[in-house]
């Protein structure tokens, strides 16, 4: 792991948990221009933890302190996210410059150090999200192309089997789960999520039914 220390970084408040991880993808054109970015005072971004497409792992910030990497944000009735999370940047150029998928080394990486975050800290599986969950209506990240599923299977995050349910009762679930029901563009973070052969903000039969599912292994 290299050590690229970032200056955009505060100590974190007293009483909050840790208690959410979320990951990122750079939206930047390289990797080398991302790091940068995040070391710069003026920019007020960073992450704790920057994974380059060849599986190197740079820390950015360490996770006794608060990074900024959320923005505004909510996430089961929370809006302070960089209080109370660690924040995962991948490196893809994202949606703007050429995304593309995600290299197995990368994952792989991701893999090793996510699981290791949880052993440290109470972050339970629903609170394993993407920037696009908490911030529908402002970000992609990390994409339909990011396999959630496989993160999933080796207890990183949750991943449903769809059971009935009703349409009209979508909404009810997404805020059950922990999204901002009323936030424009959040059926679509869903389906970017949790249904990613099809993201087209339309709250259906089979949307409901993997919320429906979530809700029931949900802890």
């Amino acid at each position: 792991m290299i050590e690229r220390p970032s200056p955009n970084c505060a100590p974190r408040p007293e009483g909050i948990p840790v208690d959410t991880l979320v990951l990122h993808y750079t939206g930047m054109k390289s990797a080398e221009e991302a790091l940068a970015r995040m070391c710069e005072p003026t920019a007020k971004v960073s992450a704790h933890y920057c994974i380059d497409e060849d599986g190197g792992i740079t820390r950015l910030v360490p996770e006794d302190k608060l990074a900024w990497h959320a923005g505004v944000a909510c996430w089961r009735g929370e809006t302070d996210i960089n209080a109370r999370s660690i924040g995962i940047e991948l490196v893809n150029p994202g949606h703007e410059f050429g995304y593309r998928p995600y290299p197995e080394v990368q994952i792989t990486a991701l893999t090793l150090i996510a699981s290791a975050i949880l052993r440290r800290h109470p972050i339970r599986p629903r609170n394993v999200v993407g920037h696009s969950d908490i911030a529908p209506s402002r970000k992609q990240d990390p994409g339909e192309l990011f396999d959630w599923q496989r993160l999933a299977r080796v207890g990183i995050g949750l991943w449903p089997e769809p059971v009935t349910a009703k349409p009209e009762d979508a909404s009810m679930m997404l805020a059950e789960y922990g999204y901002r029901a009323d936030e424009e563009g959040v059926v679509a973070a869903f389906q970017r999520h949790f249904r990613p052969s099809r993201i087209d903000g339309v709250a259906d039969e089979e949307t409901a039914g993997l919320l429906a599912g979530l809700l029931a292994i949900a802890d």
